[in-house]
């Protein structure tokens, strides 16, 4: 069964920086890629970041684009966004999407999320 846990989230000042934690356990694909998202109350969920498994390729929403940094541990499962210079409009639960398409069948994985509040 596979797992998408976040952690790392936590309250801190503008300006401020955190480090979230995407870990995987149960999954069995090799190439997929992993997106972070993230949801204010009453508004719809916002893409964040996406890594592939592979290579070096990262892509950004305009919005964080300079001030968040998307990585990846493959020996530990673990995808990992830095959040750095952190606004109050920054504050939203953070979700670990994981995206596989295999021989045409798409399997898309959530984790529960975490909770990353900015004070202004």
């Amino acid at each position: 069964q596979v797992e998408l846990v976040e952690s790392g989230g936590g309250l801190v000042q503008a300006g401020g920086s955190l480090r979230l934690s995407c870990a995987a356990s149960g999954f069995r694909f090799s190439t997929y890629t992993t997106n972070w998202y993230r949801q204010a109350p009453g508004k719809e969920r916002e893409w964040v970041a996406v890594i592939r498994s592979a290579g070096d390729k990262t892509n950004y929403a305009d919005s964080v684009k300079g001030r968040f940094t998307i990585s990846r541990d493959n020996s530990k499962n673990t995808v990992y966004l830095q959040m750095n210079s952190l606004k109050p409009e920054d504050t939203a639960v953070y979700l670990c999407n994981r995206l596989v398409n295999s021989f045409g069948v798409v399997y898309d994985y959530w984790g529960q999320g975490t909770q990353v509040t900015v004070s202004s």
